[in-house]
This record gives structure tokens, sequence and C-alpha cells, in this order.
């Protein structure tokens, strides 16, 4: 089984701060193939656990009013997962956050489980004690943060069960 500290998960680590990786490999490549890999195993597998906690999250398509599935990675806060909207390091928010902005009510599928939350932007206090947790899972965010600063703020979503 591969593993998070393994040599993939080492060199993937490396990868993330590549500007290379940060605009094709993550959004291109590793979001599409975790689409098809949680569809064909019916939940069972995603690429990314193989590296941090992850989850699908289902969003309503803030113009099309259709839903819109992606995966994240995830962390703990007080029992509660927290998706960040890094959306690897580019000058603009991600879809799905844009979208809970309009419509915070949405569907994760995490641990095997399918479960109705409404999403919670994090306040600033509460995103400062995440950083350092959300760095050592994945140390990409540390780039990611670096270079949206100035631009935009990265945002954190608490998924509160409903």
């Amino acid at each position: 089984m591969l593993r998070a500290d393994g040599w993939l998960g080492r060199r993937l680590r490396r990868w993330a701060n590549h500007p290379w990786a940060r605009q094709f490999l993550g959004p291109k490549v590793l979001t599409r193939l975790d689409r098809v890999a949680h569809r064909l195993t019916r939940g069972r597998f995603r690429f990314a656990d193989l590296l941090f906690d992850s989850l699908m999250l289902t969003t309503t398509g803030r113009r099309s009013g259709q839903p819109r599935t992606v995966p994240l990675a995830c962390f703990d806060l007080d029992g509660v997962p927290v998706v960040i909207a890094s959306n690897f390091g580019r000058e603009q928010h991600p879809a799905w956050s844009r979208n809970l902005e309009v419509e915070p009510r949405a569907t994760v599928e995490h641990a095997g489980r399918r479960t109705a939350v409404t999403a919670r932007r994090l306040r600033p206090e509460e995103q400062e004690r995440m950083w350092p947790q959300a760095i050592r899972v994945w140390p990409g965010y540390a780039t990611y943060r670096h270079t949206t600063e100035g631009i935009r703020d990265i945002r954190m979503y608490a998924l509160e069960p409903r």
C-alpha cells in the first residue's frame, strides 16, 4: 500500500511547490482522476487518500443550479471537516468556494458516508489556528498562501452537519 510518508508521498509533496504542478498536474489531472476513481469504485478509493484525508464535496452551481462535485483535502476542527479554498495557489477563488458563498448547503461524501452539510466560512482567528495543521498535512498550502498574498485571501469552510 502506498503511504503519504513513503517515497511517492514525499515526491508528490515536493512537486506540489512547482508552478507546473499548481497549474496543470493538480487541477487538470489529479482532480479528474479522483472523480473517475471515486465514481468507478463507488466511493471506496480516491488518489488523494494516499496523501491526506479527503472528501467529495457536492455544491450547487451558482449560475447553472446543477450539482458540482469536487475532491478536496479535509482537516478536522473540533470534529467537523474543514476544507481550504486554495485553488492550487491561483489568483481566483475556486468555483466550489464561490458556489458555497451563494448557497452554503452542500453534500459531503467522507469515510464512506454521505452527509448533508452547511458550509460556514471560518473566522480569521479560526483560520490562523488551522494553518499549521494544514501545512503539516500538505506543505503545498504554504506556497499557495504565499503566491496569493495581496491578491486574495484563501477561504476555509467548516462543513457542519445539518
